[in-house]
């Protein structure tokens, strides 16, 4: 084992990170839901419900790959970390391919599916920078030669 899955700062690092991410994003998709329903009645609670299940999962397995990964050497996390993108994005897409083509716009509001989407995606992403910059890493320094 690597000194850095032994490290308890490292695992709290990224449960902070994801926690700082998670509940924002929680908060304002069930703040969406709410919204959606009342504005666009069952399909807006279905819209806004799906884009948050969506985003969520998204950005969670982004903080999963990381943390499977943080004991490998730099060049195997990047592969890893490109490759987890590249599929999330061609799983989105057919997931979203999927569901366009097997509702109807009546049963699953676009527009609130994409207003959800979007600010979850910025809320996350905002919480997840404000976790991070609270961690304050202690990066080691290259040996002086």
């Amino acid at each position: 084992m690597s000194k850095a899955s032994k490290d308890p700062s490292t695992q709290a690092g990224e449960e902070s990170l994801w926690k700082g991410a998670v509940v924002p994003a929680a908060v304002v998709a069930l703040l969406g839901i709410v919204l959606a329903s009342f504005f666009r009645g069952r399909p807006g609670f279905w819209g806004a419900l799906l884009a948050g299940f969506t985003v969520i999962l998204f950005f969670s397995v982004h903080l999963a790959v990381s943390r499977l990964t943080r004991e490998l050497d730099p060049m195997a996390t990047m592969a890893l970390a490109m490759f987890s993108y590249f599929a999330k994005v061609i799983l989105l897409g057919a997931f979203l391919l999927v569901v366009t083509k097997t509702t109807s716009k009546a049963a699953v509001d676009r527009p609130s599916f994409a207003a959800a989407a979007l600010t979850i995606t910025a809320v996350w992403l905002a919480g997840e920078i404000r976790a991070f910059l609270r961690l304050r890493f202690q990066l080691p320094l290259p040996p002086k030669q």
